[in-house]
C-alpha cells in the first residue's frame, strides 16, 4: 500500500521521520518533527498523526515514551514518494570518467560490469553488483562425454568458462573415439562463433540433406543442436563490498547470523542472478524494502537496481544495504551508474 492513502500532512511528516531516522539511526520525537516538517504544526498534532501512522502500520515505538521509527511500510511510502518526484539521473563526470577507462583497457562487458560493481560498493559503503546478459558469449569448445549405452553428456563452453550442460541418448552406443571427432569437427567449424550464430548454423546444416549421407556429422550436429537449443542466453553477475556488512552490523539492524547468511547466498551466483530475474520485469528502477523479498533471508536488508535495455543487451547495477538506507542518495548512484555503463557501451560499439 502507497501513500495515495495518506493524507499530504502524513505523507510529509512520515517523509521527515524516515530522512531523521536514516541520519540519526534513534527513534524519531514529536518535537523534532514538528520543528523539522515545516508544516507549521504543534508537537501535540504530530502526535496524533504518528498514533494514527502507527495503527496504520507505518512507524512503531520501540518502547513507551521513545520517539518512532519507520517500518518497512513506512520506508516504501518514503520510496514511493522519491520515485514520483524524482528527476533523471547522470551520472558524476568521476563515475563516467573510470567506466570509459576501464572500455579502453578491456572492451569486455564482463570488465565493465565488473567495474560498475565496485564503483556503487564504494560510493554507498555496502553490497554493489552488476548483472547483465551476453549476447555476444563466444564457443570455445564443446565436449562429448560417453557415459555408457546410449547416454551422452553434452559439455559447451563459452567465454569467460561459463558451462552449460546436457545428457542426451542417442539411440545407439557410440563409441569414445568416434565423439572425440564429432566434437573435433564442431569446434573447427564453430569455436570462436557468438553462441547465438552457432546455434543458427548448426540448425541450417541439419536441415541440408547432405548431412544425411554422413553419419558421424548428422549425429553431431544433432547433440550440438539438442543442447545449444535449451542453453539460455549466459549471464555475468559480479558482487563487490559483500565483507562490508560485516564491518558495521548495528547500522543495518541485522544479526552477525543474517549477515553471514546473506554473504553465502551472494557466493551462490546463479541462485542470486534467478532472485534479480523474478525482480526486474523490464528497464527501470527496482527497489524491494525489507518484507517484500521473497526470500527470508533478504528480509533484514533493501535492494535498489536499475535495469537498462538497448541493442548492446540488459544490464542491471544494484545495492544491497540495511533497510536503513540513504534512498535518496543510492537511488541516484545506481540509477546514474548504470545509464554511464549503456553510454559507455554504445560508444564502443
Amino acid at each position: 500500500m502507497g501513500s495515495f492513502d495518506l493524507s499530504d500532512r502524513s505523507r510529509r511528516l512520515l517523509a521527515t521521520l524516515v530522512r531523521e531516522y536514516v541520519e540519526t539511526g534513534g527513534p524519531v520525537a514529536s518535537q523534532l518533527l514538528a520543528r523539522r516538517s515545516g508544516l507549521g504544526v504543534s508537537s501535540a498534532t504530530v502526535r496524533t498523526v504518528l498514533a494514527q501512522l502507527e495503527d496504520a502500520g507505518y512507524v512503531h515505538q520501540p518502547h513507551t515514551s521513545a520517539g518512532r521509527v519507520p517500518t518497512d511500510r513506512g520506508y516504501r511510502v518514503f520510496v514511493d514518494l522519491l520515485l514520483e518526484s524524482r528527476k533523471p539521473t547522470r551520472a558524476s563526470v568521476v563515475v563516467e570518467h573510470r567506466l570509459r577507462e576501464q572500455a579502453e583497457r578491456s572492451p569486455l562487458v564482463d570488465d565493465l560490469l565488473a567495474s560498475a560493481s565496485h564503483l556503487v560498493s564504494r560510493a554507498v559503503r555496502y553490497v554493489g553488483f552488476a548483472l547483465g546478459d551476453s549476447p555476444s558469449a563466444v564457443l570455445q569448445r564443446l565436449e562429448f562425454v560417453p557415459l555408457g549405452g546410449s547416454r551422452v553428456l553434452v559439455v559447451v563452453v563459452s567465454c569467460g568458462n561459463q558451462v552449460g550442460q546436457k545428457v542426451v541418448d542417442v539411440e545407439e552406443e557410440v563409441s569414445p573415439d568416434e565423439l572425440v571427432r564429432a566434437a573435433n569437427y564442431l569446434n573447427t567449424e564453430f569455436g570462436g562463433l557468438p553462441l547465438a550464430e552457432v546455434r543458427a548454423a548448426v540448425l541450417a546444416r541439419l536441415q541440408q540433406e547432405r548431412t544425411l549421407y554422413d553419419r558421424l556429422l548428422a549425429r553431431a550436429l544433432r547433440l550440438a543442436h539438442s543442447t545449444l537449443e535449451e542453453m539460455p542466453n549466459p549471464h555475468t553477475f559480479h558482487v563487490e563490498g559483500a565483507a562490508s556488512l560485516l564491518d558495521r552490523p548495528a547500522q543495518g539492524g541485522a544479526s552477525l547470523a543474517t549477515l553471514r547468511a546473506l554473504l553465502e547466498m551472494l557466493e551462490q551466483k546463479e541462485r542470486m542472478v534467478h532472485l534479480l530475474n523474478q525482480y526486474i520485469d523490464g528497464p527501470g528502477l527496482t527497489v524491494v524494502i525489507g518484507a517484500e523479498h521473497a526470500m527470508p533471508g533478504l528480509r533484514p536488508f533493501s535492494l535498489v537496481a536499475s535495469t537498462a535495455s538497448d541493442a548492446t543487451g540488459i544490464r542491471t547495477v544494484g545495492v544491497i544495504g540495511p533497510t536503513r538506507m540513504h534512498y535518496s542518495r543510492t537511488i541516484a548512484f545506481v540509477d546514474g551508474t548504470t545509464q554511464a555503463v549503456s553510454r559507455v557501451l554504445r560508444a564502443a560499439s
